[in-house]
């Protein structure tokens, strides 16, 4: 029975979701700390590869073609990974990955700077991709482990965001500055350094893991995540923001060294990336009242619309200060697109979705990666703007047209069957 007694300010302060309380969760950061060492990786691979293969060889075609055999690589791999991972444990999969794609990793390296045939780099490229840890989708379904039925599921889908995002706002300075000031080869060495150490000291950490083969209440039957609809919408919506990610990159590269100033590139792209945290902070610090369908759509006609805008940049001033706007509209679409996979997929096959997800980013960003190359080579200074732009459109129009399809269906006609149990409901 409800009760008459009307709460007071300060114990609604104390249940509004907040990152204050989302970071009090009991073991959460046993597996935020290794987990935030484990994904700075992921921001330097693309960037490093591009830097030292375009080092080795003098051509961003080149380079963007053997980061793009990696990213479709790892998009091809990590659903697979995500769904290993749900049957059998992160740990289970986590520990061999990491071991691969060091190994990989460093061969790659080796074979670019001994000047090997391109075909022996795209021979490197694919195992270092696929064995890329997904270290952001397994933290993500800990938070749902943790976090199941709670309000701070959005919050902690923003926090996630913004911790992808500071990784890249780090990671390219980091990789731009050991590639640029060091050696070209420190930047591939150093993401293999730190994929060991950080996910190895994140596997470590078995008791914050979801059970494997668990729902949370009961065995389950996986099938896989890719049968949802709406899973497949969001495919497409991700993959516009990998063509951001990755035409930026190369494009934004090319700049600095077209002005004589190669390391004004992490600085950009730094910028691009600071303005996809704050926006992201600022996202997990709203309580949202309109229907997240809707955000997803208003949110990616404006990061279409500022993607568009990129190409037209001809100084750095100018170029940083879109950059930082195509950032802040970013974040909320990923936010956005993570916090829809929580009322679409069932949890046990929560990993999975999110892997085809930023699998999806990666796929995007390798085809971009290739495209933005091949007209920076082409045609002029800049033209590999164009690419955000085609990417991000497109996906709008056929989320626009798929848009129904990111509406929940009733819970229990879920793909993932299994013993039905009710969820928990909050009462006053």
């Amino acid at each position: 029975m409800a009760s008459t007694v009307t709460p007071s300010k300060d114990s609604a302060a104390a249940t509004r979701p907040g990152y204050g309380r989302l970071l009090r969760t009991r073991g959460a950061w046993t597996f935020l700390v290794p987990g935030f060492a484990a994904r700075q990786p992921f921001a330097m691979l693309t960037l490093s590869l591009v830097l030292l293969v375009q080092h080795t060889t003098g051509s961003y075609g080149a380079a963007g073609a053997v980061a793009a055999v990696t990213g479709v690589s790892m998009a091809l791999f990590a659903p697979y990974s995500g769904r290993l991972a749900d049957r059998h444990g992160q740990r289970a999969v986590l520990v061999p990955g990491v071991l691969v794609h060091t190994t990989s990793g460093l061969a790659l390296t080796a074979l670019a700077l001994t000047d090997a045939p391109l075909w022996a780099l795209f021979a490197a490229a694919v195992p270092t991709g696929a064995s890329v840890p997904q270290i952001g989708p397994m933290v993500r379904a800990r938070w749902g482990v943790k976090l199941k039925g709670s309000p701070l599921m959005t919050t902690a889908a923003a926090f996630e965001s913004v911790t992808d995002e500071l990784t890249f706002v780090v990671g390219p300075l980091l990789a731009t500055a050991l590639c640029t000031a060091v050696d070209p080869a420190a930047g591939l060495v150093t993401e293999a350094a730190l994929t060991l150490i950080g996910g190895l000291l994140f596997a470590a950490q078995k008791g914050t893991q979801p059970r494997a083969g668990h729902d949370g209440h009961a065995r389950v039957q996986h099938v896989s995540a890719l049968r949802v609809p709406g899973v497949r919408v969001l495919i497409v919506t991700f993959l516009g923001i990998g063509a951001v990610f990755g035409g930026m990159q190369v494009s934004l590269a090319a700049f600095s060294q077209s002005i004589g100033e190669p390391g004004l590139n992490g600085v950009l792209y730094g910028v691009f990336a600071a303005g996809n945290m704050l926006s992201g902070i600022a996202c997990g610090a709203i309580v949202w009242k309109t229907a997240p369908q809707r955000r997803l759509v208003v949110g990616y006609a404006a990061l279409a619309l500022t993607a568009s805008a990129l190409w037209t940049a001809h100084s750095a001033l100018l170029l940083a200060g879109i950059g930082l706007l195509v950032g802040m509209c970013v974040a909320p679409a990923l936010i956005t697109g993570y916090t829809l996979v929580e009322d679409l997929v069932p949890a046990g096959a929560r990993t999975e979705a999110f892997t085809w997800l930023t699998g999806a980013v990666a796929l995007g960003q390798a085809a971009a990666v290739t495209a933005a190359g091949q007209l920076e080579d082409r045609l002029w200074d800049g033209a590999g703007f164009l690419v955000p732009m085609a990417g991000t459109v497109l996906a709008l129009v056929t989320l626009l047209a798929l848009r129904s399809r990111l509406v929940p269906g009733p819970r229990g006609r879920t793909v993932a069957r299994g013993v039905g149990h009710r969820e928990p409901v909050a009462v006053d």
